[in-house]
């Protein structure tokens, strides 16, 4: 089986469009979306009707319970007073532009969405928990970066009880594979950072996403049994970057759309 995972989209239409005419090329099983759908772009209807004609499992980031609360707080983490300020214009534009059924829509989904595989090989091996924040099990804004220590990852999926753990909002891929003992047997967690479709923070403008395949040996005593692959998709980011610029959005998210910083 193969699920698609996609995350962080920003109301980017052009991105979204691209990696899901990649995903339909590629038809994985399923396809899930780890939440915030707008922000920063401005094409959060268009976003929203996307996901939604095609029925996507989607659940909720940071920014779309800040719209779909009509707040004026994205739960964003700017660093300087100047990022603020840019942030307060994004949600002030997005709350105005959103109609009211993307607005429902957004206060309507779900924080965490769970999926449990079990190894059709292995009679005795444990189920294979799967789940699917935006930031965190605790906080739908926590950043989990890379480097965070593997403990801490770790203590946090024991918690949560998951064996596969996948989250986007960092805007950066990656797969930590996590080693641990259980009843004198090494066993395997997984944390799997998707990347963003519409925003890229890697240096690499290309929208990112994951598909994930399982198989009748995938369970956590096996790290190999779970294949996971990291997917760059083109997409036309002038055409993007030229629409920021033309909208009451400030000019420094098409540079980040450029840069991919």
């Amino acid at each position: 089986m193969t699920i698609g995972f996609i995350s962080d989209i920003h109301a980017n239409l052009p991105a979204l469009e691209s990696v899901l005419d990649d995903v339909d090329r590629r038809r994985p099983d399923m396809i899930f979306c780890l939440g915030d759908l707008v922000g920063y772009a401005p094409w959060p209807d268009d976003v929203v009707t996307m996901i939604r004609e095609r029925r996507i499992p989607t659940i909720a980031g940071n920014y779309d319970e800040g719209v779909g609360l009509n707040s004026d707080d994205c739960g964003c983490a700017y660093k300087t007073d100047e990022d603020r300020s840019r942030g307060a214009e994004s949600i002030a534009f997005t709350n105005k532009t959103v109609s009211d059924a993307t607005r429902a829509y957004l206060h309507g989904l779900p924080r965490h969405l769970r999926l449990t595989h079990q190894a059709a090989r292995e009679a005795e091996a444990l189920p294979f928990e799967i789940l699917m924040v935006h930031g965190s099990p605790r906080r739908i804004n926590e950043y989990l970066f890379e480097e965070r220590p593997d403990r801490s990852f770790l203590r946090m999926m024991e918690i949560a009880g998951a064996d596969l753990m996948l989250f986007g909002h960092t805007h950066k891929p990656y797969h930590k594979v996590l080693a641990y003992e259980l009843d004198g047997k090494t066993r395997y967690r997984h944390a799997i950072n998707i990347g963003s479709v519409g925003k890229p923070k890697d240096g690499d403008p290309r929208a990112s996403y994951v598909l994930l395949h399982l198989g009748d040996d995938t369970s956590s005593e096996h790290p190999a049994g779970l294949q996971v692959e990291s997917v760059r998709v083109a997409y036309d980011v002038e055409k993007a970057a030229s629409a920021v610029e033309a909208s009451p959005l400030p000019n420094a998210f098409a540079e980040m759309l450029r840069n991919a910083y």
